[in-house]
């Protein structure tokens, strides 16, 4: 029988514990059997009058968090379903291939970042910092003051991760969606919207989000061409774009159609003008924006090549 696990992750004071007492508190496991483990303990407890129907097993250490393990636990405990509190210093990778038993299965992973210290361990920290970042399902910055708000959303963490639900909550108890989509970064007036080489990613998140704002207008920038391997014949000019830190290095492209492409290789520098428009294409799964080429040519590469944010 599966047994759906849900993963809650981050660093110390993020807010993993209060957010388990809070959904514990709602009912989360007031009918079905419920295992939690504890992988890390912080200055918050569980609060013992939401734990009746849940079992609390510590986890000292990540050597210790094993597939045996954890089938010992569901033969013992007999659990319908599964919370973690996962240790922020351990890394996601091996419990993913290595430890989650094949029937249990992972249906959502959440992750809390105190706002503030944010920096900090993307700093100090990054690739354990944005792997739970870029995997999970639900993000939550708590303790915002408004200019760390306004900071994380100069970061366009969209780009990190495009399918999980941001939110944004603030010191005084509100609570804001990351991708507010109020105003549009570019001036649409003119006749040809020039992408400067440095503002890139701003555009690529901005167009991916709102296509539609996009649609039908001119815009011209320069890429690096290519050609995709998962969908044949399909092109996907872009950018290589470092997000958070030099290890998190990502390409950004977009599908584009027009004459002319196939006289360049991967990775070769073009410029290119063309019209915007909004199409549906299984590389989006859905509808998403694509780059219908008036004009292109050789460019050189700019001074920097990878945008950054």
């Amino acid at each position: 029988m599966d047994i759906p696990v849900y993963l809650v992750a981050g660093f110390l004071d993020g807010g993993k514990t209060n957010f388990i007492n809070g959904i514990l508190e709602d009912g989360f496991a007031k009918k079905d059997r419920t295992l939690l483990l504890c992988c890390e303990e912080g200055d918050e407890e569980y609060n013992e009058k939401f734990l009746k129907n849940v079992t609390v097993v510590t986890v000292e250490d990540q050597e210790s968090l094993t597939c045996s393990f954890l089938k010992d636990c569901e033969k013992k405990y007999r659990p319908k379903q599964v919370l973690i509190e996962y240790n922020g210093m351990w890394p996601l990778t091996p419990l993913f291939e290595n430890v989650l038993p094949a029937n249990w299965v992972l249906y959502q992973i959440m992750c809390f970042v105190e706002g503030n210290s944010f920096d900090l361990y993307a700093r100090n920290m990054g690739q354990l910092m944005m792997e739970k970042i870029t995997q999970a399902d639900l993000i939550v910055f708590n303790r915002c003051t408004p200019e760390t708000r306004d900071a994380l959303r100069k970061r366009n963490l969209r780009m990190v991760n495009r399918r999980a639900d941001i939110y944004l909550e603030m010191e005084d108890g509100s609570s804001e969606d990351y991708n507010n989509g109020e105003t549009c970064p570019f001036d649409l007036t003119p006749e040809v919207l020039d992408i400067p080489d440095e503002d890139f990613g701003i555009w690529y998140v901005d167009v991916m989000d709102h296509p539609e704002r996009y649609d039908g207008h001119l815009v011209h920038m320069k890429l690096v061409m290519c050609h995709s391997k998962k969908y044949p014949g399909i092109d996907c000019p872009g950018r290589f774009a470092m997000v958070c830190c030099e290890n998190d290095v990502q390409f950004l492209g977009i599908i584009a159609r027009g004459e002319g492409m196939d006289q360049y290789k991967n990775h070769d520098w073009i410029e290119v003008t063309g019209r915007m428009s909004v199409e549906t294409h299984p590389a989006y799964q859905g509808k998403g924006p694509v780059l219908n080429i008036v004009a292109i040519g050789p460019c050189e590469k700019p001074a920097q090549e990878v945008v950054t944010f």
